[in-house]
């Protein structure tokens, strides 16, 4: 069979199933179905792989483990948009149009099924351009696909919580022009494209607009510090590979505690919370900049025993990139103080957390990631949650 003819069978296949799965009684006659249907598609080459990610779904939504819209928009998200990717003309125009595919699909199912949860639907979507972008070139990519687009889904209909259409329509323009942006101007990939959108439709939803311009303090202050003497960094050998253009390992390293305390703001409203998240960011600020500024500060001391050690080391500590990164957590603190986000005592607390998550940083690297246990995105993660942790334990015992 042609791939063309296996593209379109999948596609009308994947919407006969939306379209008799509220009348096919119990779910599980339907995974029935599905499993029957999917081994004809797996006798065609290019539909194999999707073959093999509809049997988990089905099976999750025949046990009962998956609603019914849940389980319809994942079905068209994964075909319709991949469909439509197979048809773009590559690059970022492909991305662009799984998206539009892919949200035209879901909005079609959410007026048959006459369920409105569209953030539900733009968190589901989201993902799922995501991981195209980066499993691209992976055999297995769409069975993992479906599986995180099915359980992201999930996840955003059991937290049940609303927010404003219009909202919701203000995070995507802003996140997705951030986003681009970032791409444009290379300090982004397309992997860091989506992953940043979605960190920024995480905070402008579940917080507001003040936090995400809180995270874009801290791309600029990073974006500018990769770019301080760049040349030179080159020349020692300690630049950012790819120009700095960053991607979803370290979007998501410095990016996911944010989110969580964002997250959990929009939850229970505990102004903790904005401790927890100020602090992290704070760190990442902090640490990027005495990363780039201080490694061109001379040659730097292991924070563990002091010793000097080459430009770059894992733990290394100059006294440069220390005061560096003492000034980038105070100027992300006054940024959050100013939009309101925190209070004035939180300004010194925020300083003194980023400056903590720094040194974490340090210790961390030059303990456990010099010994290969886990690469810089493990060790940015463990400040920006140290760091985090740091402000709200700060917060709690000195307010």
């Amino acid at each position: 069979m042609s791939d063309q003819f296996g593209d379109r069978l999948a596609a009308i296949l994947a919407l006969s199933f939306v379209l008799i799965a509220p009348v096919i009684q119990p779910p599980w006659v339907l995974t029935i179905m599905i499993v029957l249907f999917s081994s004809t598609l797996y006798l065609i080459r290019r539909t194999r792989f999707l073959a093999l990610a509809l049997i988990p779904i089905a099976a999750l939504y025949g046990l009962g483990l998956l609603p019914l819209i849940v389980f319809s928009c994942t079905l068209t998200i994964m075909v319709m948009g991949d469909l439509a990717f197979r048809w773009g003309e590559g690059g970022l125009p492909s991305y662009i149009a799984y998206i539009l595919a892919a949200f035209t699909a879901c909005i079609l199912v959410m007026i048959y099924l006459q369920e409105f949860i569209p953030l539900v639907i733009l968190f589901g979507v989201v993902v799922a351009v995501l991981l195209k972008a980066i499993l691209r070139g992976r055999e297995d990519a769409l069975m993992i696909e479906a599986l995180g687009i099915a359980m992201t889904m999930y996840l955003i209909a059991e937290l049940n919580y609303e927010a404003d259409l219009v909202l919701i329509l203000a995070a995507v323009v802003v996140a997705f022009a951030f986003g681009f942006f970032s791409y444009r101007t290379k300090t982004a990939d397309v992997s860091g494209l989506f992953s940043g959108a979605l960190i920024g439709i995480i905070l402008i939803v579940f917080a507001d607009i003040r936090w995400f311009l809180v995270m874009l303090a801290f791309f600029i202050l990073g974006s500018v510090s990769t770019r301080f003497r760049y040349g030179e960094k080159e020349r020692m050998g300690v630049e950012q590979t790819h120009g700095g253009a960053r991607g979803y390992i370290n979007v998501f390293a410095n990016g996911s505690v944010s989110a969580a305390a964002a997250v959990l703001w929009g939850i229970t409203g505990n102004p903790l919370c904005a401790a927890l998240f100020v602090g992290s960011v704070a760190t990442a600020a902090a640490d990027t900049m005495a990363s780039e500024i201080g490694v061109t500060g001379g040659d730097p001391y292991l924070i563990t025993t002091f010793d000097r050690v080459p430009p770059g080391t894992n733990g290394g500590i100059t006294v440069v990139g220390e005061a560096v990164a003492a000034a980038g957590a105070f100027i992300v603190s006054v940024i959050a103080f100013l939009l309101g986000v925190i209070p004035l005592p939180l300004v010194a607390i925020g300083t003194l957390a980023g400056f903590i998550g720094t040194n974490i940083d340090s210790l961390v690297g030059a303990v456990i990631e010099n010994r290969g246990v886990f690469g810089n995105a493990g060790t940015n993660l463990a400040a920006t949650a140290g760091g985090g942790i740091a402000a709200l334990l700060l917060a709690v015992f000195l307010l």
